[in-house]
């Protein structure tokens, strides 16, 4: 599967950097056109398809990811398991999966949708905006990871209890407690009422 870096993809037939384009969408998700992916983070922020993947072990703890030094939006800070974008007409089921292969080098067991949810975080740091429709999933992870370190700087396997001594200790992204809130009613389906969440 090929990589996808942060704001361009090679073209190899013709030796030039191609812009990635994001798809935007109104209040309800449906579809209104494109834009570029650095431009549609620039403040105040278009509106656009964006999902969020909540990966968890059998023993129930979350597998979280501190993103790469590199990246050019909230590099080095904690969040969920992957996050990322569809491409124009690519489906966000399709989309998770294809991600959370390019940035960890596995496929989840299980992988189901968990429903949207709709937010604008500023991020103080790179000054840019997520203004997102965001679709969740939640799944299960058995194979071993192979992470792109790239992508991926570090990752973490964590309790509820962990998650809440780390989020204090430790920066997160701007979203993330946005996207946890709103996928908890799925993970504590997935994990059983023991593990906590």
């Amino acid at each position: 599967m090929p990589i996808t870096p942060a704001t361009a993809t090679h073209n190899p037939s013709s030796g030039t950097a191609e812009a990635i384009l994001l798809e935007l969408v109104d209040e309800d998700g449906v579809t209104t056109g494109t834009a570029e992916k650095l431009a549609a983070h620039q403040p105040p922020g278009q509106l656009h398809r964006a999902f969020s993947v909540f990966l968890f072990d059998e023993r129930g703890r979350l597998l979280i990811q501190q993103r790469a030094l590199g990246k050019y939006h909230s590099p080095g800070v904690w969040s969920n398991t992957c996050c990322g974008h569809p491409y124009p007409g690519e489906a966000p089921f399709a989309a998770a999966a294809r991600r959370t292969f390019e940035e960890l080098g596995l496929s989840p067991s299980l992988l189901a949708e968990a429903g949207t949810v709709r937010y604008n975080h500023p991020d103080p740091a790179s000054g840019l905006v997520e203004q997102e429709y965001n679709h969740l999933f939640v799944g299960m992870v058995q194979a071993p990871l192979r992470v792109d370190p790239e992508e991926v700087a570090s990752t973490a396997f964590v309790t509820p209890d962990e998650l809440l001594r780390r989020h204090a200790e430790d920066t997160f992204s701007a979203w993330f407690m946005t996207v946890l809130d709103a996928v908890r009613p799925a993970v504590r389906e997935l994990t059983g009422p023991s593990a906590g969440w």
